[in-house]
């Protein structure tokens, strides 16, 4: 039988350290291909509630290593971050790694403070899209690209025809949309934070931590054990959470090895390029 004396033991007495619960987001942002899993909501849905359902935990830390990919995504991923923190009312941290570029640093902004390594790369806040144009090299061959679409605007940029200036235009409106929203995105994150104008802050750039930090893009220097125990005490303990695969999502998986090699070699190229940019 438990007494009231025994529940007073110096074990019982002991306080338990705090556990922070780390939510990783590394890897290029939206679907992969093949079974290459890329950074989506529908992927990490489960692992923010479930570090946000720590109910003791002081704050959620963010470990972030990311080129960037898609601003959707990027930004659907950010704003549940942003609901279960003011729903839980729990702070948010973000601890860059080798890079939090153009929607890596977006997911970065979802966090109230955002931290990096002096050698962090940082910012690339813009908006890029990238292919290549084949028509000579089909028609040197003697190949004929038939199309056949209900709607002048159903094909354009078709890589196999001569790129047409209204196309590109159009290319261009939509970049312009994504890039003022990204722009309004970090000007009400970092509010009161930025020091530089948008000429240098909004034009694709990107910048060391200690460049960054000049900048008012981050909030400090510093990796997140050391942050984290200035901030709950030299006993706090980091919590990695991760998502799961059940016995049917392995074996489904499995199965579709073969299928998915060829578009994985497709997407680690696509992934590589992403990376290349930042020298990385």
């Amino acid at each position: 039988m438990t007494t009231f004396l025994s529940r007073l033991s110096p074990r019982n007495l002991r306080s338990k350290p705090p556990i922070v619960p780390v939510l990783r987001l590394s890897g290029v942002i939206g679907q992969g291909g093949g079974l290459r899993q890329g950074l989506t909501l529908a992927a990490l849905a489960g692992p923010i509630e479930k570090a946000f359902s720590m109910k003791h935990a002081p704050a959620v830390a963010l470990a972030i290593n990311s080129p960037g990919g898609s601003p959707v995504q990027s930004a659907l991923i950010a704003g549940r971050i942003r609901e279960l923190a003011a729903e839980k009312k729990k702070p948010v941290y973000a601890f860059v790694e080798d890079v939090a570029a153009s929607g890596g640093y977006w997911l970065a902004l979802a966090a109230d403070a955002v931290y990096a390594d002096k050698s962090s790369i940082v910012g690339s806040i813009g908006v890029v899209s990238a292919g290549f144009g084949f028509p000579e090299l089909i028609a040197r061959h003697g190949v004929e690209r038939r199309v056949y679409t209900a709607g002048s605007s159903k094909v354009i940029l078709d890589p196999f025809k001569p790129e047409r200036e209204e196309d590109v235009e159009k290319l261009r409106a939509l970049q312009r949309d994504i890039h003022e929203a990204f722009k309004d995105h970090v000007r009400d994150r970092r509010a009161g934070k930025l020091t530089a104008g948008d000429d240098v802050l909004f034009e694709g750039d990107f910048w060391t931590g200690s460049k960054a930090l000049e900048f008012g893009l981050i909030d400090g220097i510093g990796h997140m054990l050391p942050v984290l125990r200035e901030k709950f005490g030299e006993k706090v303990k980091l919590r990695a959470v991760t998502q799961t695969k059940g016995w049917l999502r392995r074996r489904l998986n499995f199965g579709s090895a073969l299928e998915g090699f060829a578009a994985d070699a497709i997407a680690a190229v696509e992934e590589r390029a992403h990376w290349q940019r930042f020298g990385l």
